[in-house]
């Protein structure tokens, strides 16, 4: 398979202030960019720069956003592979080809982020007479992990933390868990997506118990089906 058929391609820039997180993960995230910012001030003291991040917890509450706002704050080039588009059925094909992936940020000091994490976990345990096999393939990577440069950037993330495998966690040096957004917090998402458009179409109903990629969806549909509304209603006047 070629190498560039595995990465997804995403050019969308996005600012750290665009992406919703609590106070906690935002200072954690602030520092992250500083530590990369001063990185040779940093290692002149002997001081090891963080730069193997684990993002984990609830799907669409902004782990990607997190990992293309880092990206874009740090002025650096993000490639993003979905582990689950790239296990492959020959074991030692994957592991060939995280390896390039690997080799082609760190050579270009990218930021690396790899979606879906627990795929690997998930495929250990799936078919008896394939763990050997995977177990390699997990050991291909915690090397990988291990040996990639400080001046580079990796992301993982995973929304079930609970089933990678344990050696693999312990090389992350920070962990940043992502919650599903309180009520308090989605009526503020909600009023910085809905505030662009006329005070008429505001008025949805919100959806809470949601996350933040749900809550975008509906706010979304709820203002596209009333300006379909309008402008059907303008047309019958017109005729």
């Amino acid at each position: 398979m070629n190498l560039y058929n595995l990465i997804i391609q995403d050019k969308e820039q996005i600012s750290l202030n665009e992406v919703f997180l609590n106070k906690n993960n935002r200072d954690q995230l602030v520092q992250l960019i500083k530590e990369h910012t001063y990185v040779k001030e940093l290692q002149e003291y002997g001081l090891p720069v963080n730069n193997k991040i684990l993002l984990q917890g609830s799907s669409g509450c902004g782990k990607t956003m997190t990992a293309k706002a880092l990206a874009h704050a740090l002025g650096k080039n993000i490639i993003i592979l979905n582990l689950s588009n790239i296990v492959s059925s020959r074991i030692g094909e994957t592991s060939q080809n995280i390896k390039m992936i690997f080799d082609k940020a760190a050579r270009e000091r990218s930021v690396l982020f790899l979606d879906e994490l627990d795929q690997i976990g998930k495929a250990r345990g799936s078919d008896d007479k394939d763990v050997g096999e995977m177990r390699r393939l997990v050991n291909t990577l915690i090397q990988l992990i291990d040996y990639y440069p400080e001046n580079a950037l990796l992301l993982c993330a995973t929304n079930h933390p609970e089933i990678i495998d344990t050696a693999l966690l312990r090389r992350f040096q920070l962990k940043i868990n992502y919650e599903m957004p309180s009520a308090e917090f989605l009526d503020s998402y909600y009023d910085q997506l809905l505030n662009r458009f006329p005070e008429d179409l505001q008025k949805i109903e919100r959806k809470y118990a949601v996350s933040f990629a749900e809550a975008k969806d509906h706010a979304l549909t709820s203002v596209k089906a009333g300006l379909i509304q309008k402008l059907e209603a303008k047309e019958i006047i017109q005729s």
